[in-house]
């Protein structure tokens, strides 16, 4: 089935794991089961031509392989192409941008994964491909080509979590002690709170920590300090809403839990690499 032989548009997947062109699963939220994983979109298309999608820092996992050269990543400053010669994996909460207008074959999965990769592990991951990997992507390209009525179906899931169980049981994969119930329930807390102050006190007291102890342990787990981590999921926020609504610059600051526009514009560029203004007007247009 090419693209043009279905009417759904590729809205890509910001906030929500479902890029609109793929076999939908559980939404997020959904609790993970013992191994950690929530399966959310499994997808194919053998000629992808729109994969434009800038300041991507979404709240879950990404599993690609393209088997053509064409789409690129950005991460930073490095622009990590997608080949035949690797799967790419991208935890949550990274900031990447995805290039491409070539029609190549895209694979890829959406997920939810409990696991921290070690801080020191540089995204994103590229992996060669095994065989057992390769025929599992094989299989899922068939069965999502031949699911017509793009529902779900448990052949798809059983073979989509097979695959990142053998992905994400790579030896070259570092990861993290586990996350201790009580930092866990942080992050949920601040993405319901963004509008709000969250000091560290605050914070501290909601983790039932001392706020040395708080400060220390989020460092360690998260790899970065509680105010950054605060700082990216409100720049996340608003670059949804620079994209997909009309609401004032002003508006979207005072929504997303900034002082002021100033204040906001700063952070923002100093995340994104571009200002607010520049963001809506450069990026807008590819979504539509």
């Amino acid at each position: 089935m090419s693209d043009s032989a279905h009417p759904r548009i590729n809205a890509g997947a910001y906030d929500r794991p479902f890029s609109g062109v793929g076999i939908e699963y559980f939404p997020l939220g959904v609790k993970p089961g013992r191994s950690g994983l929530t399966l959310h979109e499994s997808g194919y298309q053998p000629e992808n031509a729109n994969w434009n999608f800038p300041s991507v820092f979404s709240p879950f996992w990404r599993l690609y392989y393209n088997s053509q050269p064409g789409h690129c990543v950005l991460f930073g400053e490095r622009m990590i192409e997608l080949t035949p010669d690797h799967l790419m994996l991208i935890p949550d909460h990274a900031l990447f941008h995805c290039l491409g207008q070539q029609p190549v074959p895209t694979f890829w999965v959406a997920f939810s994964f409990t696991g921290k990769l070690h801080h020191d592990v540089s995204l994103p991951v590229l992996l060669s491909p095994r065989n057992t990997e390769m025929c599992l992507i094989e299989d899922l390209k068939g069965l999502i080509e031949a699911d017509t009525a793009w529902e779900p179906t448990d052949a798809i899931y059983r073979n989509s979590l097979a695959l990142l169980h053998v992905v994400l049981a790579r030896p070259e994969l570092r990861w993290q002690p586990p996350i201790p119930e009580s930092l866990a329930r942080i992050t949920p807390y601040i993405e319901e709170h963004l509008t709000e102050s969250l000091p560290n006190p605050l914070l501290a007291k909601q983790a039932g920590m001392s706020v040395t102890g708080f400060e220390r342990a989020f460092k360690r787990f998260f790899g970065t300090t509680a105010a950054q981590y605060v700082s990216e999921m409100r720049v996340r926020e608003a670059g949804r809403r620079l994209l997909q609504t009309s609401e004032s610059i002003d508006g979207i600051a005072d929504a997303t839990g900034f002082p002021n526009r100033a204040y906001f514009s700063r952070v923002f560029k100093k995340i994104t690499g571009e200002a607010p203004a520049a963001f809506r007007r450069s990026h807008r247009a590819s979504l539509v």
